[in-house]
């Protein structure tokens, strides 16, 4: 008797009556009841979120900001509400609290009293960190519970990107404020280097005076010792005299109003100096500087202008000095017009001359000295004045002075510096989508084990008649092939076609499908075959045993690694791993090792299932009359 006539003679039995026939519809649609309604009733549960009643509780009374009042819990609210994301329910602290226990609400999200404060308290430096109170119950539902935790991690990172936004944009904006005092402070500072450098210049004019006029002090000084000691041609020489002093008096009073309008350009210096001060320290407050930023700005100024304060001391006393000078010359002026009438009265006021042309000569030194001096401040002053023009210009430089749109990107990357790009290899799509391996092959393992609730593994009529072990459990295992690879078209159409599963390669998948159909057939049959009732409780012991182990919703790393050996010996683990190839990205390289393993389970299958055939060649009184008959 051949195989196949074996496997009919079994298919013929099984519909010889109407409730056979039923019988076997039944078996053939049991993958498709398990896998299609399971997979349909949660094809995309995450896209009907908007039906999961959810509260929120808003206290937030608010808070003011940089001159404004803010409420960002009711911002964050109305956020979510309008969201649509869930079925939100605005209510009260004890609504929520009850609602959550009693399941009207699957979780409830609150705001309290004191959120917008908090979160504003980092611009006034009192940091204080703001709560979201997120109620569970997982009693309700535990995953309702995991999802209410991803959204309130979701609605605390879009309040900390938005806050650390828009502290980062205040932060922004305070620069270019700094930005603008300090461009202000550096034109000051421009103007007072050109002051400086104006009053450099007139120093040293002042300074090339007094160098003339020491030396003319030190020749009028030796011009009048020599006259006096010359006193015996003084009647002659008397007129001359006296018109060479009128000279003398008419330079130094020109020097002396020389050194009157050094003086006086000094004063208004000084003046307009005193005049910058105020401005100054009037616009530094104006500008938000406290008092001892202003005291320490005007300090440094005042250490700046001290050698224009000495400066114009040692000024003022040169004045005085030529003052003197130019009446000491007008003296010896009117003395030598005297001597020119009397000798004798001339050679006194000669003398006098003398000794006056001898101080004159020391006031001079004296004054050169001072005019050098205040030279070498004047040029320190002008120095300091370019140094810090040009330090504030450096400066400036280097503060941020951003524009709207820069400053508001620039705030944003601040806030969330940075953003996740995900490059997906393979994507389920949805919920359903990625389940659907594991239930194709889980639902291929239960059609498979519900056939031989009906069909007889082994022929007792072929193994009476003496056919060969081998013949006998291809037979048996024919039948049960057919009804397998007919359990996977009508899974595979519905699952498809009613459910909406998209496939990747369909033609592969589909081949693939009737291998695993076919090697899950062989071994449920051999088991059934070898060892008869047990074998059916065999069967789903391996059943649930590839359950816990095939990773078919978590990933298989995660089971207990007292599980790892059951996932690499057992063919559940190699058929969810094929339709997810399949399915997803087609056929890879990877999918060969999965179909090899199969084909050796397929292979030992009916290996064991001939051995059996071979052992029921000899009838016992135990195969007459089973222990146990199911």
């Amino acid at each position: 008797m051949s195989s196949i006539r074996i496997a009919v003679n079994e298919l013929r039995r099984l519909t010889a009556g109407t409730l056979p026939k039923l019988a076997m519809a039944a078996l053939i649609l049991v993958p498709l009841l398990y896998a299609s309604f399971y997979l349909y009733a949660n094809y995309d549960p995450y896209g009907r979120l908007n039906k999961l009643p959810a509260a929120v509780v808003t206290s937030d009374t608010g808070a003011d900001a940089n001159g404004q009042h803010r409420n960002v819990g009711r911002e964050v609210t109305d956020e979510l509400v309008s969201s649509g994301t869930f079925q939100w329910h605005e209510v009260s602290e004890q609504e929520a609290r009850d609602g959550v226990r009693n399941d009207k609400y699957s979780f409830a999200i609150g705001i309290p009293r004191d959120f917008s404060k908090a979160l504003l308290s980092s611009g006034n430096f009192e940091p204080q960190q703001a709560t979201v109170t997120l109620t569970t119950n997982d009693a309700n539902n535990y995953l309702a519970g995991t999802i209410a935790k991803q959204v309130a991690e979701q609605v605390r990172k879009t309040i900390a990107e938005k806050v650390g936004s828009e502290a980062a944009d205040r932060f922004l904006v305070g620069l270019s404020t700094i930005y603008g005092k300090i461009s202000e402070a550096t034109n000051g500072a421009g103007k007072l280097a050109d002051g400086a450098n104006q009053l450099k210049s007139g120093q040293q004019q002042l300074a090339d005076g007094a160098q003339q006029l020491a030396t003319g002090s030190v020749q009028l000084s030796a011009g009048l010792n020599t006259l006096r000691d010359s006193t015996a041609q003084l009647p002659a020489k008397s007129r001359q005299l006296a018109d060479g002093a009128s000279q003398v008096a008419a330079g130094n009073a020109r020097v002396a109003e020389v050194g009157a309008l050094l003086a006086g350009g000094s004063t208004d210096l000084q003046n307009s100096l005193d005049n910058t001060n105020n401005q100054l320290a009037q616009r530094l407050r104006q500008d938000g500087f406290d008092e001892q930023q202003v005291q320490r700005v005007l300090g440094v100024l005042g250490q700046l202008r001290a050698p224009i304060d000495n400066a114009n001391a040692k000024v003022q006393d040169a004045n005085a000095q030529l003052a003197k000078l130019a009446d000491g010359s007008r003296q010896v002026a009117d003395g030598a017009a005297q001597l020119a009438g009397s000798a004798p009265t001339l050679t006194g006021g000669i003398a006098k001359a003398a000794d006056g042309a001898n101080q004159l000569n020391g006031g001079a030194a004296k004054l050169n000295e001072g005019e050098k001096t205040a030279l070498g401040g004047t040029t320190d002053l002008a120095n300091g004045a370019n140094q810090l023009r040009d330090g504030l210009q450096s400066g400036l430089k280097q503060i941020p002075n951003p524009d709207d749109p820069t400053r508001a990107a620039t705030a944003n990357t601040i806030a969330d510096p940075v953003a996740v790009h995900a490059v997906g290899e393979a994507s389920a799509g949805t919920y359903g989508q990625g389940l659907a391996p594991f239930f194709i092959a889980l639902a291929t393992w239960i059609g498979a084990f519900v056939l031989f609730l009906l069909l007889r593994p082994l022929s007792t009529r072929a193994l009476t008649a003496g056919a060969s072990p081998l013949g006998v459990a291809l037979g048996g295992w024919l039948s049960s092939a057919v009804l397998g690879l007919a359990q996977v078209i009508v899974l595979f159409g519905a699952v498809t076609w009613l459910v909406g599963i998209h496939v990747a390669h369909p033609l592969g998948a589909i081949g693939f499908a009737f291998l695993v159909s076919l090697s899950f057939t062989a071994i449920v049959h051999a088991l059934n075959a070898l060892f008869g009732a047990v074998g059916k409780f065999l069967g789903l012991v391996l059943l649930v045993l590839q359950l816990v182990s095939a990773g078919g919703t978590f990933p298989w790393q995660t089971i207990p690694d007292a599980l790892y050996p059951l996932h690499v010996a057992l063919p559940m683990s190699y058929a969810i791993d094929g339709f997810r190839h399949l399915l997803y990205t087609g056929a890879e390289l990877k999918i060969l090792g999965d179909v090899g393993v199969l084909v050796a389970y397929l292979v030992g299958g009916i290996a064991v299932s001939t051995f059996a055939a071979y052992k029921r060649r000899v009838w016992t009184v135990k195969h007459l009359k089973p222990e146990l008959a199911l």
